[in-house]
């Protein structure tokens, strides 16, 4: 695929189950943002945690009419459970769970307010139905005639994938790898369990080290046993300060902490941890250490000397083709939890539906090959974006400074730098650069396509839109105006020309 602009609302990649949606123009973002109704009509799909496809719309319409649930709204799930904990999380909100030809839901009398609550939880849990069993569900019920063709894996799909996964984390034992419906139900089950694991213990304390991704924080801000208590963050975590920050805090409360998430690197600053110093900590003090090494790709990175599971997006980077979702949760066989994760995830993780697993399955063969173009890629954009005048500051997994010297002790090579780069500018507004940049933006990274993305406008409007909230983030280190590129298999070349033409 040329790179070239992108109608607004297109999905990216142009096929039914894309996980991207095009948003070309800052006007775009903030359009959809604030849904504009001139900018949300072209929108029909997006990514699907935060978008509703439309096949899952058809669906629960569908549904509802075949239970007779006239003036209800229904949100469909991805099991049984995940229903059931939806229901709760409701309460006292009237809310039933419902189940039509093997699919599963929660119904609730029709109203914006408990529609937008259902959503964000099923966002924040990776609970939501996948958009192939949607398709499958219409098509058996007469609603559509038939599923849209598209590449699969013709053998064992389980066996396939979790055996790349094992090989990508550096593993012995596929039997370690779990598969869930979405690498944020991964976070989700590995925090459950293990936060359920300390409850027993009487440790409720959690902290997030580093600026994560948004539902990373959701769960800790929403799921921890009194998230105003036992929601800790520790800000730049590849700093001397950081780390002495998370130190004074494991003095403080070392019994009362039930583990640390990261992210290794973090997501969008790249900034890598000092792995081995938290994990030390962790250790000492009967702390379980959740990591996810997602941005930089388990290809690139060995995180298992040091976490006791590690998290993981599959759509990124192992499903290339951009047109997947899912996750996994991979346990460290030499960590003191190993036992617990193994009997307590299948507990918690949503099934990968089977249709998703074996189009990864066509696609995870890849994996290797398109993260080496990526890697070879990246060290070449970033050659040329460190010695434009316009660019301002770089991010990316080798910038200077101790965030290197973290990330260079976890690297499987030199050369395995990930397909995330962010950057600022010097003397011109955000909206120059993205609004001329003849390349695919919109959300997800680790795609053969590469993405641009004005990250915190698109994951923390509220607060890029206020001055409290850039004054917030700029004292945590993040800028607000910062440009996220995941950088594709596209010919280099052509990557920096249209980085080029976009920044004269």
């Amino acid at each position: 695929m040329p790179i070239a602009h992108i109608p607004l609302g297109r999905r990216i990649p142009d096929s039914l189950h894309g996980v991207s949606v095009s948003l070309p123009t800052m006007r775009d973002v903030i359009g959809y943002e604030e849904r504009d109704p001139a900018i949300v009509r072209h929108i029909t799909s997006g990514y699907p945690r935060f978008v509703q496809h439309p096949l899952l719309r058809q669906a629960a319409e569908h549904m509802a009419r075949a239970l007779k649930l006239d003036g209800w709204q229904i949100w469909t799930t991805s099991s049984i459970r995940a229903a059931e904990e939806l229901r709760r999380w409701l309460a006292p909100a009237t809310a039933k769970v419902v189940a039509h030809e093997r699919l599963t839901g929660v119904a609730f009398p029709a109203g914006d307010e408990i529609f937008f609550r259902a959503k964000t939880f099923l966002q924040h849990t990776g609970g939501q139905l996948s958009s192939r069993e949607a398709e499958d569900y219409l098509v058996r019920n007469g609603a559509l005639a038939s599923a849209e063709p598209e590449p699969a894996f013709d053998g064992y799909a389980p066996g396939r994938v979790k055996g790349a996964v094992a090989r990508a984390f550096g593993h012995e034992w596929s039997d370690d790898v779990f598969l869930a419906n979405s690498g944020m139900n991964a976070v989700y089950a590995a925090f459950r369990a293990a936060d359920a694991a300390q409850q027993a213990r009487g440790r409720t304390r959690w902290v997030q080290l580093g600026w994560l991704y948004l539902d990373t924080i959701a769960i800790l801000r929403k799921f921890t046993a009194r998230p105003e208590r036992d929601h800790h963050f520790v800000a730049e975590p590849a700093s001397d300060a950081g780390l002495a920050s998370l130190r004074a805090y494991f003095e403080k409360h070392g019994g009362e902490i039930a583990g640390v998430i990261t992210e290794a690197p973090t997501n969008p600053l790249i900034e890598t941890p000092d792995m081995a110093a938290v994990a030390a900590l962790c250790r000492a003090h009967g702390a379980i250490f959740i990591a996810d090494p997602t941005v930089a790709s388990p290809l690139n990175i060995d995180i298992f000397p040091h976490a006791d599971v590690a998290v993981n997006s599959l759509t990124k980077y192992a499903a290339s083709c951009g047109d997947v979702i899912a996750g996994a949760v991979v346990v460290n066989p030499h960590s003191e939890w190993a036992g617990m994760f193994r009997a307590s995830l299948p507990g918690h993780l949503e099934p990968l539906y089977s249709r998703d697993l074996t189009r990864l399955a066509s696609q995870i063969g890849d994996y290797s090959a398109v993260m080496g173009q990526i890697n070879r890629n990246t060290l070449a954009v970033v050659e040329f974006l460190q010695t434009h005048p316009a660019v301002d500051r770089i991010f990316w997994s080798m910038q200077p400074g101790r965030s290197r010297d973290n990330y260079l002790a976890l690297a499987r090579h030199p050369n395995a730098v990930g397909s995330m780069l962010s950057f600022t500018l010097k003397d011109k507004p955000l909206a120059w650069f993205y609004d001329r940049a003849r390349l695919a933006k919109g959300p997800s990274f680790g795609m053969k396509t590469s993405l641009l993305s004005p990250f915190l406008y698109m994951s923390h409007f509220d607060m890029v839109m206020t001055c409290a909230g850039r004054e917030k983030l700029n004292a945590i280190g993040v800028p607000p105006d910062v440009l996220r590129l995941s950088v594709g298999c596209e010919p280099a070349a052509e990557i920096i020309d249209a980085l080029a033409e976009a920044l004269r």
